[in-house]
């Protein structure tokens, strides 16, 4: 128990140490905040000015979350960096020989990126919906309004899932470029133009960012069945990333 402490300790050590990642991790926080205020204060002259332009399903407490849906890119790029830093810099090889087992130090990974993810996921969280609806006047809404703590609850998960799913796919790539030049376009827009082909348009339901956003749709009927998906999709990157870390030399 002692040596999985030790290993902790210090990948959280390393996180505060390698720029790049620690950066990434920071950019989650303006990002969503700023995305957020931007969102709130456009749908509020868009409401006032009786604008075409507001979509028919807004709603205040939904516009509340939309900032991390942005601000997760950042979040993505830290889970991909906080693996693949160490193989593009050498440094697996000192961190080996300070944690021979691969499993104890691909663990002590997950675990860091988990809580580090979480960690700044909820205040951001918390703070993403307050502004929004400070930016939104009065046609903003309260944060205990039916089923917004539940989608802020859910929020957080999907955000530290998704990070460790972009661990786990860096793990496999044991490089950045790949997971990144995949990962990011997706979530951006990749996975909403293909919802709306039609050959793609059940498929693409089954995604991981499509899946686990149900999970922050505030009153959805289907949050668990997103989890659920998102946990696998999750479960098996890390899977395989742990295997092909098994398998290849540093």
């Amino acid at each position: 128990m002692s040596e999985t402490v030790a290993a902790i300790r210090a990948e959280f050590t390393k996180l505060r140490g390698v720029r790049g990642t620690f950066v990434a991790l920071l950019l989650f926080v303006p990002l969503s905040v700023l995305i957020g205020a931007l969102g709130g204060w456009s749908a509020k002259g868009a409401i006032e000015s009786d604008s075409p332009g507001l979509r028919s399903d807004f709603t205040p407490e939904q516009a509340g979350l939309d900032g991390i849906l942005y601000g997760q890119l950042a979040l993505i790029v830290f889970g991909v960096l906080i693996v693949s830093s160490e193989y593009t810099s050498g440094m697996m090889r000192v961190s080996l020989l300070a944690v021979p087992r691969r499993g104890r130090l691909y663990a002590a990974k997950a675990a860091v990126t988990a809580v580090a993810a979480a960690a700044v996921a909820i205040p951001v969280t918390v703070a993403g919906y307050l502004v929004t609806q400070l930016a939104l006047g009065s046609h903003g809404a309260s944060i205990d309004a039916s089923g917004v703590p539940g989608a802020l609850a859910g929020a957080v998960v999907y955000l530290t899932l998704m990070s460790l799913f972009a661990a786990g796919t860096a793990a496999m790539a044991r490089g950045a470029v790949v997971p990144l030049a995949v990962l990011l376009p997706l979530v951006l827009a990749g996975s909403q133009i293909l919802s709306v082909v039609g050959a793609t348009k059940e498929m693409v339901r089954y995604f991981p960012d499509r899946a686990g956003t149900r999970m922050l749709t505030v009153a959805s009927q289907d949050a668990y069945t997103g989890f659920a998906v998102l946990l696998g999709w999750t479960v098996a990157a890390l899977a395989a990333g742990y295997f092909r870390q098994r398998r290849w030399d540093a």
